[in-house]
């Protein structure tokens, strides 16, 4: 079997783009993965076509080896852009190999080591009110977790404010939903450590599941003094594109959960040595999915394969969006996603149907201090 081709499907899904990759080979079997690095899928596109002149012709089996090539054979270092384009191929490969097989790539991944993976959405909050009845709304739906972010009014966020705000949020929520419900807060790296500090140690009452990303990601040197001073459980690594870039935060034990990405950091093929790495610290996984189908059932394989899972993220039910492109979607049950019993990934993509939805220029939102000053989104 050889690689033939590799299509990107840049696709516009209304209010955000997706990025999805086949790669195609002469046996008529291919396999579908999907990209992160939202808002910067042309330069992802890029990469790819520099790919395609390597990758056509080889033997896509060979998917470690071929890691090794898109990482390493550039010469500069995979970062960020690069390791979006490397994770989108090898998610293909992946499934390639599964429906090769007939197996679902789980199995290839050393087979089930749980039954289902418990997920949670993103709930919304134009006010406390609403924020606790969007919560309440998804609970009675089965899910048997909420997140929700550090609170931006416009586009200001403003330590002053926005902290204050997120403990009453805090507070409405455990009242509302009491204590089964697990609670995960994402501050978005958009505090420094000090604020950060301020913000973890007010919510520990209420039990947070975990803090997510409490300071921005260029350097975890300062992710020791936010450990030092927090008890509540902590969780990043959404942004980071390798392997390396974890190398820190595992061996200090500086995180309870690891937000591997799977779009960005490599695929599969990275994201199962990290998991692998993560076992050896007690760190359970934690997978940042807020992108599309494919990225979906990419990260719940790699969660039902995996002994230490935390939860996974899934701002929304399959089959509620994107379904004319993913026809087939991963199976979710009351809070929970199932095992795929289809093989490879599992899931079905339209080309045709990604055609009809051509990609859209779109900049993520900026958000500022009250002096105007740039702050993290």
């Amino acid at each position: 079997m050889k690689i033939t081709d590799i299509e990107c499907y840049p696709v516009w899904g209304g209010s955000r783009n997706y990025f999805f990759v086949v790669v195609d080979t002469d046996e008529g079997i291919w396999g579908i993965g999907e990209a992160g690095l939202t808002g910067r899928e042309l330069a992802v596109q890029g990469v790819i076509e520099h790919f395609k002149t390597f990758l056509i012709g080889q033997d896509p089996f060979r998917i470690e080896h071929l890691w090794q090539m898109m990482s390493r054979g550039g010469f500069f270092p995979a970062q960020n852009i690069a390791t979006s384009a490397i994770a989108a191929i090898d998610i293909a490969l992946w499934d390639i190999k599964g429906k090769a097989l007939n197996v679902p790539v789980y199995e290839l991944l050393g087979g089930l080591c749980r039954d289902k993976v418990v997920c949670y959405p993103h709930i919304q909050r134009p006010s406390i009110e609403e924020l606790v009845e969007n919560a309440q709304k998804h609970v009675a739906e089965g899910w048997k977790f909420v997140r929700w972010g550090l609170a931006e009014f416009g586009n200001i966020l403003e330590p002053s404010v926005a902290i204050p705000q997120a403990v009453r949020e805090f507070a409405a929520l455990r009242k509302a939903l009491g204590d089964s419900v697990e609670l995960c807060f994402d501050i978005h790296t958009r505090l420094d450590p000090a604020d950060s500090i301020r913000l973890c140690r007010a919510v520990e009452e209420f039990n947070p599941f975990f803090m997510e990303d409490p300071i921005r990601a260029e350097s975890m040197q300062s992710l020791r003094l936010v450990r030092q001073h927090v008890h509540s459980p902590i969780a990043v690594g959404e942004q980071f594109a390798s392997k390396w870039e974890f190398r820190q935060v595992i061996e200090e034990e500086l995180m309870d959960f690891c937000r591997v990405d799977l779009g960005i950091c490599g695929g599969l093929t990275e994201a199962k040595k990290i998991a692998g790495w993560c076992e050896t610290h007690y760190i359970k996984l934690a997978t940042h999915n807020p992108l599309g189908p494919v990225s979906t059932a990419a990260c719940l394989h790699l969660n039902l394969a995996s002994p230490l899972v935390g939860v996974q993220e899934q701002p929304r039910k399959p089959g509620t969006s994107l379904m004319d492109v993913v026809t087939v979607q991963v199976p979710w049950e009351n809070g929970y996603l199932l095992p795929p019993t289809r093989p490879g990934l599992g899931i079905d993509f339209d080309r045709d149907a990604a055609r009809k939805h051509p990609f859209q220029i779109a900049e993520l939102p900026q958000l500022r201090r009250l002096d105007g000053s740039i702050t993290n989104w």
